[in-house]
């Protein structure tokens, strides 16, 4: 299935049923007063938080959404029926914003939740509602009013327990087909992965979700590489795993930049609890592994040594992601 995290879409709310100009007229009752009966409600627009979801590949190729009008009044006292609403189905952690982004409306995070965007159009009154004693038979009935009709725009930041980041090539995708049935693509160059994965992590009697962030580069705040497009999936994993690619010339540059990356991007992610590992660890002799690993620590203060292809040192590491993750669980 193709990953779709960006969509602009069109709404279109019902409008409302017009009112009747109507009077009763039967045998034997002459001069009947007015019966004309209300328009209904106009069908809204209604996003649904969907679990179920992972993308919004169903709005790639519709760009216009709308609910139905409702129907206009008849005489004999008959009201319009109201037009159905229109429940578009959305993956947890889309936001809704207005066509230019400068108004968040809504943030749908909770399976099941929904919320109204565009709203119906209420239904015209007929023209019993204007009889009164001065005027016993009015001819007026109100017009339905129109339905709201706006472009959105719908971002999806995916919800998961961890998140994969580091630089291009550093074997995040090959850790996630380790530790979880995902089966991204993995090659030795950089940028193989293009979109976010996800994978369902088993630890000991414990399960969480992994994201795997396609590589990330010295201006990717700026949206080089696709950068910016990629840190927003960051925001909403409550703990960052950071590989370092072992074979790297310099590991401290490498942790440096992706650090600085997300401070750019948003200085709340240098907050998120991190867990630090040195990948590809079967391609160095042990002492350079050391060698670096002395270096790293300068910056933080845990660094596991790992091999995602051999599994070395990999338990360990999920280990201590679910500990954080826990630990992250009970402040949220």
């Amino acid at each position: 299935m193709q990953f779709i995290d960006e969509v602009k879409i069109h709404l279109s709310a019902g409008n409302g049923g017009n009112g009747a100009s109507s009077f009763r007229r039967e045998k034997f009752v002459p001069r009947g007063g007015p019966d004309g009966g209300d328009g209904g409600r106009g069908g809204s627009v209604i996003f649904e938080c969907s679990g179920d979801l992972n993308t919004l590949i169903d709005f790639r190729f519709q760009q216009h959404f709308a609910a139905k009008n409702g129907a206009s009044g008849r005489g004999s006292n008959q009201n319009g029926l109201s037009g159905d609403d229109l429940i578009l189905r959305v993956p947890s952690g889309t936001q809704v914003f207005n066509e230019n982004k400068s108004e968040l409306l809504a943030d749908l995070m909770n399976d099941g939740e929904k919320i109204i965007i565009a709203k119906g159009g209420r239904g015209g009154l007929g023209n019993v509602n204007f009889k009164s004693s001065t005027n016993r038979a009015p001819t007026y009935a109100q017009k339905g009013e129109e339905g709201e009709k706006l472009w959105v725009r719908l971002e999806l930041k995916l919800l998961s327990d961890a998140g994969l980041l580091g630089m291009p090539n550093a074997g995040k995708s090959t850790f996630l087909a380790t530790t979880t049935r995902a089966k991204p693509k993995i090659a030795d160059y950089p940028f193989t992965t293009l979109k976010p994965q996800l994978g369902v992590v088993h630890v000991d009697l414990h399960e969480f979700v992994l994201a795997d962030i396609p590589g990330l580069i010295e201006g990717a705040s700026s949206g080089k590489g696709l950068g910016d497009r990629f840190l927003k999936h960051i925001e909403r994993c409550g703990v960052l795993l950071h590989l370092i690619d072992a074979s790297a010339e310099d590991v401290v540059e490498n942790y440096r930049i992706i650090r600085d990356e997300l401070a750019l991007y948003s200085p709340e992610l240098l907050h998120k609890e991190e867990v630090v590992a040195l990948n590809k660890i079967d391609l160095l002799e042990a002492s350079e592994v050391k060698k670096k690993i002395t270096r790293l620590k300068k910056l933080t203060p845990k660094v596991f040594a790992i091999s995602a292809v051999t599994k070395k040192g990999v338990t360990e590491v999920l280990r201590e992601l679910y500990q954080r993750i826990e630990k992250y669980r009970e402040q949220k």
